[in-house]
C-alpha cells in the first residue's frame, strides 16, 4: 500500500479512470452487437442508421485515448464494410 499522499491520490485516480474506460468500452461493444445483429438480420436501413452511432462512438473512445486510433479505425471500416455488403 503506498504511503505518499500523491501515490494514493495516484491510486484512486487510476481507478476511476478505469471504471470510466471500462464503461465506453462496454458501451461501443453493445452498439457494435446492435450493427452486427442489423446485418444478419438484413434490415439495411437499422444496419445503415446504427451504424452512423456506432461510428460516432468509436471515434469518440478513439478521440479520449480508450483506443488506439488505428484500433478504432479498422473497426469502422470492418463494421461499414459488413453493412454494405447487405445494401
Amino acid at each position: 500500500m503506498a504511503n505518499i499522499k500523491s501515490a494514493k491520490k495516484r491510486i484512486k485516480v487510476i481507478a476511476t479512470k478505469t471504471e470510466r474506460n471500462k464503461a465506453i468500452k462496454s458501451e461501443v461493444k453493445t452498439y457494435i452487437k446492435k450493427v452486427e445483429a442489423a446485418v444478419a438480420a438484413k434490415d439495411a436501413a437499422a444496419a445503415k442508421e446504427a451504424l452512423v452511432v456506432t461510428t460516432k462512438k468509436i471515434e469518440m473512445a478513439a478521440s479520449k485515448g480508450i483506443y488506439h486510433k488505428n484500433n478504432a479505425a479498422r473497426k469502422v471500416s470492418r463494421l461499414a464494410k459488413a453493412v454494405n455488403s447487405i445494401a
